[in-house]
Formats: structure tokens, sequence, C-alpha cells
């Protein structure tokens, strides 16, 4: 809840206007997610290096909590926001109008700006649940993310995978992720699943709070889940990172994105990715999940939509695409 709360706080000042003498800045909204994951984090970050520098180029970055990255997306198509936060997996269906774009025109003017960090699928058991891998949920209760969210969209195709529906569950329950934590410490289910860099603080609260396992997502199911879809990649969550979980854990993921639209200006876009390269050292020191970015990494990996011409033309000045 403190967490929450401060977040809530720095949105609020990083919203404000520029002081006296600053010029009139232009405002570029920025959707990223709850409160209790890492985008909302991550874009306040992002947000703060444009800011810092505001008086000189009238740009200010706002970042605004969302439902997640279903949610930016049609947030992004509607005008409504000029950046979105999105995993690559949500990237990519929103580009050809798959997964939960079916039925929709695909976004054509949907344009990449640069990958930020992986977010491993990660399923936390209670230790009593007996669930040892990713085949032991069937049957038991189990939570998972809300409609609109890019974690519920992981977990779709993965129930796919598996062969699963509601029917093969004790009980399944959408939860927000603040409600995580309490609703497998509170006895409400078995196990929940989470896509989110790490360290994330919901989970730590539930590992704090009880009992809590990371539990490994292997198999050959998966591997061919992996192997069909680009935008996953097999990964591991590191050991020691939360209480009574020593060891790294395997499983598979996706790639924390940013993403705008073909028409916000060349100059919003560019200004912001220059406060972002040009301060990366900077970036890495403002949130945990932030600390292993790359720069040659960020204007490749996980990008199917095609790049914005502002972030194209700085990464070609820099060598790292041809």
């Amino acid at each position: 809840m403190l967490r929450r709360i401060v977040l809530a706080v720095t949105l609020a000042l990083a919203a404000l206007p520029p002081g006296a003498g600053a010029v009139d800045a232009r405002l570029a909204r920025m959707a990223t997610g709850s409160l209790a994951g890492a985008y909302f984090p991550v874009g306040v970050a992002l947000c703060r290096l444009v800011n810092e520098t505001r008086r000189t180029h009238g740009i200010r970055c706002s970042a605004q909590p969302s439902e997640g990255s279903v949610a930016n997306i049609e947030a992004l198509r509607a005008g409504e926001v000029d950046f979105a936060i999105v995993q690559s997996d949500v990237q990519s269906d929103a580009l050809q109008g798959e997964g939960a774009f079916s039925g929709e025109p695909a976004f054509a003017e949907l344009r990449a700006v640069m990958a930020l960090h992986p977010e491993p699928l990660t399923l936390v058991a209670r230790k009593d649940a007996g669930i040892a891998g990713i085949e032991d949920l069937a049957g038991k209760r189990i939570g998972y993310g809300l409609p609109g969210s890019g974690a519920r969209g992981v977990w779709d195709r993965l129930a796919g995978q598996m062969g699963w529906d509601q029917q093969s569950f004790a009980a399944t329950l959408e939860l927000d992720p603040d409600r995580q934590p309490e609703a497998l410490c509170g006895g409400s289910v078995d196990a929940f699943v989470f896509t989110v860099g790490h360290p994330a603080p919901t989970i730590h609260e539930a590992t704090a709070g009880c009992d809590a396992l990371l539990v490994p997502v292997t198999g050959s199911r998966i591997s061919a889940l992996v192997a069909a879809n680009p935008f996953y990649f097999e990964t591991e969550i590191p050991g020691g990172l939360y209480r009574g979980n020593p060891a790294p854990v395997p499983t598979f993921g996706v790639g924390a994105t940013l993403v705008t639209r073909a028409d916000v200006a060349e100059d919003v876009v560019g200004t912001l990715v220059e406060s972002v390269f040009g301060n990366i050292g900077t970036l890495r020191g403002l949130d945990p999940v932030l600390a292993g970015l790359d720069p040659e990494e960020m204007a490749t990996t996980g990008l199917t939509a095609p790049l914005h011409p502002a972030a194209e033309a700085y990464y070609r000045a820099k060598g790292w695409i041809e």
C-alpha cells in the first residue's frame, strides 16, 4: 500500500507544469500499467528523463496508470496517449490483428520506439499446494490477470497450449496484480501467474507474506509454445531475489517495449529517444528492473512493428541497425 501511495505522489509531481520562466510544454502522454506492476515506475523513469530538460525542448512527459498492454494499445490507437508500454507479444498481435485483437483491423500505424526489460512468466504457489511444475496447476485454484492486461494474454496462450479451459481448475479468479499476494496468502487461490520484470514488489509481498515458491514453467509443451511464437523466449528468474527462493527458476517470457503511432511528431519521439539513450546510466539506476539495459538490444529486440522514423534515424546514426 505504501508503495502505491508513493508512486501516486510521484505521478502527481511528474504531471506538474513547468515552473516560472519555462517554455509552454507540449504534453506527451504515456500509458503504463498497474501501480503494483513494473510498467508504471518504468514509465515514470522514462518521463523523468524527458522532463529534466523540458525547458529546452518544450515537451513534458506524463506517465499514466492503466489496465495493461492490451488496454494501452487501444488507448494509443484511439489517440488518447502518445506512447504505450506493451509486451512484445501484444505489440505483434496488435500489428497483425491477432490474439486479443482478433476481429479488429490490424494496427498499421503502430510504430516501435525501443525495447525495455525482460518479463518472465512468474508462477507463484503456496508451499503446501503441491505445485512443483506447470502441469500441477490442473485441478487447483488459480489467479491470473485481468482482461486487457498483457499478463492475461500470455496466460491465455499458455492455457491453450496446455489444453486447459476453466473446467480444468477448481476455481479461477481474475486478479489485479496488487490483489494477488493477498489472495495467495489468504487462501483464496493456490497459485497465481504474473508476467513481470524482476525484482517485483508483488512477488516480494507474496513470498514475505506466506511460504510461497516460484515454480518452474518448463517442458516439451512450453518449448513448443516458445518455438511457435518469436516474441517469446526461454529465460530464468534469478535466485535469491525473494524469501525462500534461493535457486534460479526456469520459465519463459516476453519483453516490455515502448511503442507509438506513425503520426506522433518526430521531435516528440526523438526527444524521448535522445533523453533515454543520452542518460542510460541514470535510467539503469531509477528502477531495479532497468538495471541490465543494453542500448543496442533496446534498439533491436522484440520490436515487430516498424520503427518510428525518429527512433530509426537515431539507431542508424549509432550504428545499432543497418
